[in-house]
């Protein structure tokens, strides 16, 4: 199927790559159909969860653990329950970044990541309640330190 990206203009997705979001993400309830494409090449760190439904509606992401390599938390039970998660090989993480005009300057936010069972291809940000974790951490930072915020 074809759709419309905001950084790639139009592009060709499988279905089967939809990932539902039953609640919709926070500030986005009724966008419940995303697909996860490369922001550049294969290989790149950096992707984008793209709303299925609304082409200008696209969040650059990444997986946390490479560039917060002490990142840890638990997967509340009733997120593993509704995601219907069955094993730690078929979940993803992804944070949403915020990029700067500087790149050096990016942020991430670690205090709401998304989780995604990827067999099933469902999905949910969760807001966690840990005073260490907040919405804008940068990403190139000497010593990256979780409890460190941009202001």
């Amino acid at each position: 199927m074809k759709i419309q990206s905001k950084y790639h203009g139009e592009i060709e997705i499988n279905e089967s790559e939809i990932i539902q979001f039953e609640g919709g993400i926070p500030g986005f309830l009724e966008e419940k159909r995303f697909v996860i494409v490369p922001l550049a090449e294969e290989d790149s760190p950096l992707h984008i969860l793209q709303s299925v439904e609304t082409s200008q509606l696209a969040f650059v992401t990444t997986n946390p653990f490479t560039f917060f390599k002490d990142y840890d938390f638990e997967i509340p039970d009733a997120v593993v329950n509704n995601l219907n998660i069955r094993s730690e090989q078929d979940v993803a993480v992804l944070v949403i970044l915020t990029v700067k005009e500087s790149f050096e300057e990016s942020t991430a936010n670690l205090q709401a990541p998304i989780i995604i069972n990827m067999k099933d291809q469902l999905g949910k940000q969760v807001v966690l309640n840990d005073p260490s974790f907040k919405t804008r951490h940068l990403l190139f930072n000497p010593k990256p330190s979780i409890g460190q915020e941009v202001k």
